[in-house]
């Protein structure tokens, strides 16, 4: 087992990692996880959850890292009357008090780095003063600042976005609240997970924040396949094009298939959904004559042998805060097509590691696919990304690091 918090001199500083979920295991957890060994070099940390994931638990076991979760039970309620009433919060701040000793100990520590997601917000009221704190805030929340998370799979509402609003008002203004109190607070930051991040934290919430990129674990996702990756992953029709994360209008996942149509191409789709969404996407891809192949969830290595497999990589996710896909595919050697929006503009350069392409100019998107095609433009596209990511210092170590100065410049 690994000495939590290694190193000579003085005694590693006390840290607390904290987020609401884990259980999702989407970018944002993935890259806490794969930080935590880094932090730990730098820390004495401890990791604190309302819920909790098999690979947050082996992680820290490996590393000796404390886990604390909650007596309560606790998970995102799914009622729109829990919504309106803003319940969530209130249940999310018992369960908090109900993890272990953490009440006992909070004064122990020396900082706290939060991130949000649901749940997360709740443990700001408890963290007592003398403990800096570090919000890493991925984006403001989208379901109380806008309407794209209010739409069905199809884009359509799903019920009056006005009426919607109007019910959210109390949940909204706790929001509010809540992040600008601690962007007022003594010893505190807040940093988005990208410039585009950034810019939307301040339009939402009139503070200024900082910047803290993810990373990309080595190992994770390789240029070479591993030894244990399968050659090929039965099921996608080829040639075939994948997209990532959970089914959603967010996502851009009907938008993704409707741009298909008459592509030649079929849809890999991993991240799973909703079954009435799934089935909805099955009959839009029908109606489009595209095939679509759909996984909850792929181990690493699977995951790399489809990404390996596929003509692109593509995303026409709405305003996507950061979005570590395109950043993956470049590592393991596939075009990245994505939407020219949000935070893919900051990991792609338009026809230099893969294209930027307008949502609705399926011709374009087209093109691109004919182009990453073409042997030459994969392995420019795919060595001019991996110096990028290198540039940017995609790596847990600078993540550990990065943290480090922003909790002594506190």
């Amino acid at each position: 087992m690994a000495r939590n918090g290694g190193g000579t001199g003085a005694p590693p500083r006390r840290l607390l990692v904290a987020k609401g979920s884990f259980a999702p295991m989407g970018g944002a957890e993935r890259d806490i996880i794969r930080n935590l060994p880094s932090l730990s070099k730098k820390f004495t940390v401890s990791v604190a959850t309302l819920e909790s994931s098999s690979e947050l638990a082996s992680v820290c076991e490996e590393n000796g890292i404390r886990l604390m979760t909650p007596s309560l039970k606790w998970s995102q309620s799914s009622s729109v009357i829990s919504r309106v009433l803003d319940t969530d919060y209130s249940r999310a701040l018992e369960c908090w008090k109900s993890v272990g000793n953490l009440m006992d100990e909070l004064n122990e520590f020396d900082f706290a780095h939060i991130t949000s997601g649901d749940g997360s917000l709740a443990i700001l009221k408890i963290i007592p003063e003398d403990v800096a704190i570090h919000l890493h805030l991925l984006e403001p929340h989208r379901g109380l600042h806008e309407d794209v998370l209010h739409r069905g799979i199809d884009g359509r509402p799903r019920r009056s976005l006005g009426v919607t609003k109007a019910a959210l008002a109390l949940a909204r203004r706790r929001d509010l609240s809540l992040i600008r109190e601690l962007s007022a607070r003594n010893r505190s930051a807040i940093s988005g997970n990208s410039e585009f991040t950034s810019s939307r934290i301040g339009e939402v919430y009139g503070i200024p924040s900082g910047v803290l990129l993810p990373s990309l674990g080595i190992g994770e996702f390789t240029q070479n396949p591993s030894d244990d990756e399968p050659i090929k992953i039965e099921g996608p029709t080829e040639p075939y094009v994948v997209t990532i994360g959970k089914a959603s209008w967010v996502k851009g996942t009907w938008e993704t298939i409707s741009m298909l149509q008459g592509s030649g191409h079929s849809l890999a789709h991993v991240g799973g959904g909703e079954s009435g969404d799934l089935d909805s996407l099955a009959s839009h891809a029908e109606d489009c004559k595209v095939g679509i192949w759909i996984a909850p969830r792929l181990s690493y290595t699977d995951l790399c042998s489809l990404i390996r497999g596929a003509k692109a990589v593509v995303s026409m996710a709405h305003s996507e805060p950061f979005g570590l896909t395109p950043i993956e595919a470049q590592t393991i050697g596939t075009p990245a097509l994505f939407v020219d929006e949000g935070g893919f503009k900051e990991t792609i350069s338009d026809g230099d590691s893969g294209r930027l392409l307008p949502r609705d100019d399926y011709s374009a998107w087209h093109n691109a696919l004919k182009e990453a095609g073409v042997a030459e433009n994969r392995a420019q596209w795919s060595e001019n990304g991996r110096v990028g990511i290198s540039m940017k210092g995609l790596n847990p170590e600078r993540f550990s690091e990065r943290l480090y100065e922003i909790f002594d410049e506190l």
